[in-house]
């Protein structure tokens, strides 16, 4: 069983099943529903998880970049598994010649992959078609299926001689690729090929078999049977030459005569049979091999693995491997902590330190444009950094496992029918309430929008109390200093604000709580104040 069935989403084993009959795509996975993954689509659009992935992806191959985006759209829970890959990072970065072979492996892959995807995917032309494309197939597949085989063989070679790795993941790893070099499908590929009654069959399992098989040779010149073809020629034209008397031809003419059209037909009988008969269900067979699937997911594993090490030396400030406990309750601990995407090889980005352990409740509030979200955004995106053993950008990091990592954001664009913006919000909020534990991560952009003052008091201070007694940890994002005033003076959560200079942001997050919106700055930056809309109706007359 290589698919596990989710409700809205499957959970794929291996990428070579994400891609199923498709030419093989990066993007080929998604998040899971909000109740089944640590991270859901409305996070992953809201924390902008394209854009990371982006940012983080210096994979080489097309599996590795696959498995590297299946990480950030579907990453572990589990301490356990998130140790483990930091530890396979620590051996690569720590040991020169580990490194070194593993370059060299994924290195050479990159340059021959598509050797093997033309060969599950692609499209076959026919004889006489002229590929256009990387994915279609010319002639009759031979020469696509050696060079699909050789890759195979060249990885499964370079793993077999490559040392015994220290680190479990990295064996976990190499135990794939090794168990696939012993497992059926790979005796079909590194052939010989039994074309029998009863289908294909592999070297051992003809041993001690009688019955009648063809052997399959990927190409077209097959020495036994034009040399069968030759002999049963010269027989039959001697046949020829004695069965009428009189015939002034020569036997060679004979032959000539016969043999020309055989050859012609020859090329297109063999070719027809070999791509409809062997290359075509050989190739199906593949597609649907597991052992196949997590090679090739090993390969991928590999990639990552290097990307999160070279991710990390180009990014252009402090980099650590985020120290995971296993914690009933979220906490998270940073210091100097930057936005992964923004922060790439900007010397002026200001980091943030933030503490977050027993609070439960944090209130970020702030003037427009201040770097509420994007602070917001850089925790989010933290967390899941470190839930798929990746470095994070700051000088220390030490934070529990997150069963959910949520962002709410406004979805003004999907609007449930007849619920408004404010039923569409509440709804999405519902959901979230229900699938959070204490494990839980939570930050919501702004509450109870859509509705009168009054009700967005009430509303909220419902919803925060909820997640309050849930246990959680839960970060808001907003203007309403009114809200934060109640639960602070009640003793429940904390409150940070966005620091200002010289009505500019710093873009650092102090204590306390910001009463003042700044909008009259903002208006007059992208050009529509007051005064801007008074010069436009006195220009206008």
């Amino acid at each position: 069983m290589i698919m596990v069935n989710k409700g809205e989403v499957e959970m794929i084993k291996n990428i070579l099943q994400s891609w199923k009959s498709q030419w093989p795509t990066i993007h080929s996975t998604k998040p899971l529903a909000i109740d089944e993954g640590v991270i859901d689509q409305g996070a992953f659009n809201a924390i902008e998880v394209g854009e990371l992935f982006d940012t983080v992806n210096q994979a080489s191959t097309i599996a590795g970049q696959a498995v590297l985006y299946r990480s950030l759209t579907q990453p572990s829970a589990s301490v356990v598994e998130i140790q483990a890959k930091q530890d396979a990072v620590k051996e690569i970065q720590e040991n020169p010649a580990i490194r070194e072979n593993l370059e060299r492996i994924v290195a050479n892959a990159a340059t021959t992959e598509n050797h093997l995807y033309v060969l599950l995917f692609g499209e076959f032309l026919g004889a006489l078609g002229t590929a256009r494309e990387s994915k279609q197939i010319e002639g009759y597949g031979h020469r696509q299926y050696r060079r699909g085989m050789r890759f195979v063989e060249d990885l499964t070679g370079a793993i077999y001689a490559s040392s015994n790795p220290e680190s479990t993941y990295l064996q976990s790893i190499f135990n794939k690729i090794n168990g696939f070099s012993k497992s059926r499908v790979h005796s079909l590929m590194i052939g010989p090929v039994y074309n029998t009654e009863k289908g294909f069959k592999t070297k051992e399992e003809r041993k001690g078999v009688f019955t009648p098989a063809t052997i399959f040779q990927p190409s077209v010149f097959k020495p036994l049977l034009i040399l069968s073809l030759i002999v049963g020629v010269g027989i039959l034209s001697q046949m020829v030459t004695y069965s009428i008397p009189g015939l002034s031809f020569s036997t060679g003419g004979i032959s000539g005569a016969i043999f020309a059209p055989l050859l012609l037909a020859y090329f297109p009988i063999i070719g027809s049979y070999d791509r409809d008969n062997c290359i075509i269900p050989l190739r199906n067979e593949f597609k649907e091999s597991e052992e196949l699937g997590d090679a090739l997911d090993a390969l991928g594993q590999i990639d990552e693995l290097l990307a999160f090490i070279k991710f990390s030396e180009s990014f252009g400030s402090d980099m650590v491997l985020p120290t995971m406990v296993e914690s009933e309750h979220h906490s998270i601990n940073l210091k100097q902590a930057k936005n992964p995407v923004l922060g790439m090889r900007s010397d002026g980005y200001v980091g943030n330190d933030f503490v977050l352990e027993n609070d439960k409740l944090v209130f970020i509030t702030g003037p427009n444009s201040g770097g509420k979200t994007a602070f917001c955004k850089t925790v989010t995106q933290i967390q899941l950094l470190a839930q798929i053993g990746c470095y994070v950008p700051a000088e220390l990091a030490t934070m529990s496992v997150a069963d959910k990592i949520i962002y709410q954001a406004p979805e003004i664009s999907h609007l449930d029918d007849g619920e408004g913006r404010f039923g569409t919000e509440l709804k999405r909020t519902r959901d979230i309430f229900l699938a959070t534990t204490a494990k839980s991560f939570v930050v919501l952009d702004e509450l109870s929008e859509g509705t009168t003052f009054e009700e967005k008091m009430e509303s909220s201070g419902n919803v925060l109390d909820g997640f309050y007694r849930k246990g959680n940890n839960t970060l808001l994002i907003t203007h309403n200093h009114q809200l934060v005033d109640v639960f602070i003076n009640k003793r429940e959560g904390v409150a940070k604000q966005v620091e200002f200079v010289n009505d500019a942001p710093s873009y650092r997050l102090i204590e306390g709580i910001s009463r003042v919106s700044h909008a009259d700055r903002v208006a007059k930056k992208i050009g529509f104040s007051k005064q801007d809309i008074d010069n436009y109706l006195a220009d206008s007359k």
